[in-house]
C-alpha cells in the first residue's frame, strides 16, 4: 500500500506504511504532526468512540446544551466540546513530545469519516 493523504476544509489526515517511526499525520491547514501507528490507531478509535457517545447523548440533550466528553489511551487523550451534531475535537499526545491539536467543529465530520477509511484497501 501506498503512502495516503486525505484533507478536507480545516483537516488533514495521513498513512505511510513504509515510514521507519512516523507512519500517521493529522494535522489542519496551518499545523501537522506525525504519529506513530500506535498513536493513529488510537486516535482513530477513540475519535470514533467520542462520536459515538455524542450520538447516543443527542436524544438526552435539549437543544441549545452543550457537552464534552473525554476519552483516553496509554498514548492519546482526547475531548469533544460542543453541541451534539456540531462538537470541536482535541487531542494530547501522552508518548512525552508535547503535542496538542485542536480541529474546529467545521471539520471534525470530514476528519472522522477519513479516519475511518484511512487504511481500508
Amino acid at each position: 500500500m501506498n503512502r495516503v493523504i486525505k484533507s478536507g476544509n480545516g483537516w488533514r489526515i495521513g498513512w505511510n506504511p513504509s515510514a521507519p517511526l512516523f507512519k500517521g499525520l493529522v494535522g489542519t491547514d496551518n499545523w501537522a504532526v506525525e504519529l506513530t501507528e500506535a498513536e493513529l490507531d488510537d486516535f482513530c478509535r477513540l475519535s470514533a468512540q467520542l462520536a459515538n457517545t455524542m450520538e447516543q447523548l443527542a436524544s438526552e440533550l435539549m437543544d441549545e446544551e452543550k457537552i464534552a466528553c473525554e476519552a483516553e489511551s496509554d498514548l492519546v487523550w482526547m475531548e469533544v466540546a460542543g453541541y451534539p451534531d456540531n462538537y470541536s475535537l482535541r487531542f494530547i499526545l501522552n508518548s512525552g513530545r508535547c503535542v496538542e491539536g485542536e480541529f474546529a467543529a467545521t471539520a471534525v465530520s470530514g476528519l472522522l469519516q477519513a479516519a475511518s477509511m484511512l487504511k481500508v484497501f
